[in-house]
């Protein structure tokens, strides 16, 4: 990443928050409420805080936790337009022991979990959040599936050249290990002080496992009542689902 970007030239994780569907947003809230009503929420891996501002406008008591400084920067740029509050926590997901507060239900989404390195770190982020929800307690997260990483990444390319001074290049391919898959993003911005276009660019790594590995690290974890959906909790899984969608229980 182009280390001379100004406040004019702004952030690339802001060029990456913008890009995000606000519909999408509104899908995991109503997984969400479908699932639990207004209470004490952490949002797990939470970012710019889009999921969080959407909960504490229903009433939620949010905790976002995300390790980006950045993003929860943005996180609380929003929650000042939407006039609510965000606690926000700055920590790793892998281990926010010292955070001793419970919680009746965490979230996790937008792939937070999959850019998890390996399997070993994920394990971890599971144990945490069990640890740190209340008996009866319950989490719902999603994961990109291994069809999604190996059929519908195999060399993806996308261009987003809709604005001529913003324009967003999007390339992915098979990562080293099974499973995984690796995001070249680029931004090209044009820059008056130049006259000319800098480049903001960010590898995105992202990990994810066959479905019975999911429900096996859920279980050791101690969650029990553990089901899998499709579409936002919509539909049954099948061997063409994207996005597994996952509730447990502690």
């Amino acid at each position: 990443m182009n280390n001379e970007i100004n406040n004019n030239y702004s952030t690339f994780s802001e060029k990456y928050d913008q890009l995000f569907d606000s519909e999408l947003y509104q899908e995991w809230v109503d997984f969400v409420t479908k699932n639990s009503k207004a209470t004490s929420i952490m949002d797990l891996g939470g970012g710019a805080g889009r999921l969080a501002v959407l909960l504490a406008q229903l009433g939620y008591t949010v905790d976002v936790l995300d390790l980006s400084p950045e993003m929860l920067s943005l996180a609380q740029k929003h929650a000042n337009e939407a006039n609510v509050d965000l606690s926000l926590l700055q920590a790793d997901m892998r281990d926010f022991s010292d955070w001793k507060k419970e919680y009746p239900i965490i979230v996790s989404f937008a792939d937070a979990l999959n850019y998890l390195p390996n399997l070993s770190d994920f394990k971890l982020a599971i144990q945490q959040v069990y640890d740190h929800l209340a008996v009866g307690g319950q989490f719902l997260f999603d994961v990109i599936t291994p069809y999604q990483v190996n059929v519908l990444y195999d060399n993806y390319y996308y261009n987003n050249d809709d604005d001529d001074e913003n324009i967003f290049m999007w390339t992915s391919y098979p990562g080293e290990q099974e499973n995984s898959v690796d995001h070249d993003l680029k931004f090209f911005v044009y820059d008056e002080a130049i006259d000319a276009f800098k480049i903001m660019r960010e590898i995105h790594h992202e990990q994810t496992y066959d479905l019975k590995t999911y429900q096996e690290t859920l279980r050791s974890a101690g969650f029990h009542n553990i089901e899998v959906f499709a579409n936002f909790g919509q539909n049954n899984i099948d061997e063409n689902t994207e996005r597994w969608f996952f509730r447990a229980v502690k």
